[in-house]
């Protein structure tokens, strides 16, 4: 039945994968830890998930986190296609050749090390009923991602992209923008966390569109999910349109944290067609 829904683009559901060597000199978590190894070490990772699950598209990396003495991978699926091949791959040991056979590889090892796994979905160890793939994949589509990629990620997979350069170079406007930056109005803006004083700006003049951009922020925010901008509206109703506004931004940095960001505001304003306020919040003067 899970499948089903993929047809419409609308399965989504996250697992997080647990990893570790089991050679006495190859800590696969330090390695990430040291600069110089977490390149390598994530790399080793994203090919690792191609193979099992058939390609790079489908799902995306959000964050690699210390799980000590394992290094967690938390992988979003966007498509249940790629999960089912992915959880196939893992079932059958697979994953865990082709983990061994990629550190081996990028790590420069002398010969393939043995590696150890888990797989979890929300509180279930999937390992424990892994001859059962639907039900895996239920627990995977019930345990839905709370925040957007980690900019650690991100800026490894900028990295990769850039590797990639070398034989398919990008076009040179695209690379002109530097990593914590973003592009509104063919102008470069720095990609800062939202501030009391976007918030305020940002309130003040939205007026009643500001139930349509938060509906927006919304898609990438779990925060602002349905019904939660209409509770905000019915909430602070008697305070008037500023005050809704504002509440709506709180919840939305409150539950993003360093990953509200500007550029995420300025796209939701963008998607809303509410062109002159983005301007006004990332401080454009009014054309004559």
């Amino acid at each position: 039945m899970a499948d089903k829904t993929s047809d419409h683009g609308s399965w989504t559901g996250c697992a997080v994968l647990f990893l570790r060597s089991l050679c006495p000199g190859v800590n696969l978590l330090s390695h990430y830890k040291d600069q110089q190894g977490k390149f390598i070490v994530f790399k080793v990772i994203k090919v690792t998930l191609a193979d099992s699950a058939g390609g790079v598209g489908g799902y995306e990396i959000l964050k690699v986190h210390d799980a000590d003495p394992f290094l967690g991978v938390e992988v979003k699926f966007m498509d249940v296609a790629a999960c089912r091949q992915f959880l196939e791959s893992y079932s059958s040991g697979t994953l865990r050749q082709f983990l061994s056979q990629h550190a081996c590889r990028l790590l420069a090892l002398p010969q393939e090390p043995p590696v150890e796994t888990q797989l979890k979905a929300g509180t279930h160890i999937l390992d424990l009923c892994l001859d059962k793939l639907d039900v895996c994949l239920r627990h995977v589509h019930l345990s839905q991602p709370e925040r957007l990629r980690d900019e650690e990620i991100e800026s490894l997979e900028q990295q990769l992209q850039r590797k990639a350069l070398g034989v398919a170079p990008q076009p040179q406007e695209e690379s002109a923008v530097p990593i914590n930056c973003f592009k509104f109005q063919n102008r470069v803006f720095e990609d800062r966390t939202l501030t009391q004083a976007d918030v305020q700006r940002f309130s003040n003049s939205v007026g009643r569109e500001w139930k349509q951009v938060g509906r927006t922020l919304g898609k990438s925010c779990r925060a602002l999910k349905s019904p939660a901008v209409d509770n905000l509206a019915y909430e602070y109703e008697k305070d008037g349109l500023y005050e809704q506004a504002y509440q709506m931004m709180y919840r939305f940095m409150q539950a993003e944290g360093k990953a509200a960001k500007l550029s995420r505001l300025v796209k939701a304003l963008e998607d809303c067609k509410l062109i002159r306020l983005a301007e006004n919040v990332v401080g454009i003067q009014p054309r004559e």
